[in-house]
């Protein structure tokens, strides 16, 4: 029995600027077959296997990380025979992550590990098919799309505030007073407005919409005070000035929008973002890892990809396998005991 339901506004509120900005110079298709097409990276053949690459994504086509991962794909595509990307939706995306750690552990099939599948779900579903912990060898990570805290241009005059510390001097003078709008119980919006509430010793009412685009409807028309968006979703009425945006949810300041400082400014150490990134099964030789490491790294850092990323506010992040294993163990870590303040749950 759902008790409450797990939304992914995340996903749902990327998809708009993710087809523009994305698809464009692909053909969108689900298979990228090998050539010697411009800027796809290469590895000598005999080093990687044999058979076609399949990427599992646990969400379905038209999302912001599948349409992410076709232009991997693309790029990666002289490295294989082919290419193929499957969608596996269902369950929050837990369907999919299990199909990868489920899969055959000789580097012909991947898949992707994200904020969901690999740091939320396994606190917020009682019953788990797989154990995000040490079901899986990680690649890479790939991107992460910061989140910003953004209120009305005509709130924050209204309330007199102009900055982070000026929002949390008046919250905590006035208790309960301010409300907050997310995509829903669970979600990311959600998740991140818990964290910022405990850390910065103040309370807002959360009120939960049914998804990212009608939480952001709201804050436009004045239902709730503030949000915690994604900042492709939020970017264009912050510019307009519809949105004054307060503070990135990143460790640092976004390098896409650099004038907005970062909470972690006022509260050292608060980070919380939308991020994804590739894991094999936990089998997969480490030799195997390193050399699919090295190949999506590579696809990650052409031009083309990061203008494609920045043109939708992400942030291509690729890391060392061992350095994506550690982020993951501590990103899971830190949304356990969020989902649990935040009384979310699915049986």
């Amino acid at each position: 029995m759902l008790r409450t339901a797990l939304r992914r506004d995340c996903l749902r509120t990327l998809a708009r600027p993710l087809l523009l900005a994305l698809l464009a110079g692909t053909d969108g298709g689900v298979v990228a077959q090998a050539g010697s097409g411009s800027g796809a990276a290469q590895a000598t053949p005999s080093t990687l296997s044999t058979k076609s690459l399949r990427i599992i994504v646990p969400y379905a086509a038209g999302g912001p990380i599948d349409l992410s991962v076709r232009v991997l794909a693309d790029r990666v595509r002289g490295s294989f025979p082919g290419v193929v990307v499957e969608n596996r939706p269902g369950a929050g995306g837990n369907i999919g992550a299990l199909a990868v750690a489920r899969a055959v552990p000789d580097g012909a099939t991947i898949g992707i590990a994200a904020t969901a599948t690999h740091a939320v779900n396994p606190w917020l579903f009682k019953r788990m098919p797989y154990d995000a912990r040490s079901d899986f060898a990680p690649i890479t990570q790939i991107l992460r799309v910061p989140n910003v805290l953004v209120m009305t241009t005509e709130t924050a005059r209204r309330l007199g505030i102009g900055s982070l510390a000026d929002f949390v001097k008046y919250a905590k003078a006035n208790p309960a007073k301010l409300n907050y709008g997310s995509g829903g119980l669970g979600s990311a919006g959600h998740l991140a407005g818990e964290m910022f509430k405990t850390r910065a010793g103040i309370f807002a009412v959360h009120i939960p919409y049914q998804g990212g685009a009608p939480a952001q409807l709201g804050l436009l028309a004045g239902q709730v005070d503030f949000n915690f968006d994604n900042l492709a979703t939020a970017a264009a009425n912050i510019r307009s000035g519809k949105l004054l945006a307060l503070a990135v949810t990143t460790q640092g300041r976004s390098p896409l929008l650099p004038e907005i400082p970062a909470v972690a400014e006022l509260f050292p150490g608060f980070a919380v973002d939308t991020w994804w990134g590739l894991v094999a099964p936990a089998a997969t030789p480490a030799g195997v890892v390193q050399q699919l490491h090295e190949v999506f790294v590579q696809a990650l850092a052409h031009e083309d990809t990061r203008q494609r990323f920045a043109a939708l506010m992400a942030e291509p992040l690729p890391s060392t396998p061992e350095a994506f294993g550690r982020f993951l163990q501590a990103e899971l870590a830190k949304y356990e005991a969020v989902v649990k303040q935040s009384g979310a749950s699915v049986d």
